[in-house]
């Protein structure tokens, strides 16, 4: 098991939590995802280590934008 976090930003309301949560869900291996609305931070736990494009084109699928 391995976690994360990232930093997402444009996220404004529990709508735009429940996008990113619902497309990075998708991603093969992910098993938790955590969104903490005022500070962006976005905790993904996966059973192998993920791939950080695969996690940004998922946040850009949403319509937001995971910070540098």
């Amino acid at each position: 098991m391995t976690e994360h976090t990232w930093t997402v930003t444009g996220m404004t309301c529990e709508h735009c939590v429940a996008s990113v949560t619902e497309e990075i869900t998708e991603i093969d291996g992910v098993t938790a995802v955590a969104v903490d609305l005022p500070t962006g931070a976005v905790t993904v736990r996966s059973t192998a280590p993920l791939d950080e494009d695969a996690v940004r084109a998922a946040v850009v699928e949403a319509g937001y934008v995971v910070a540098v």
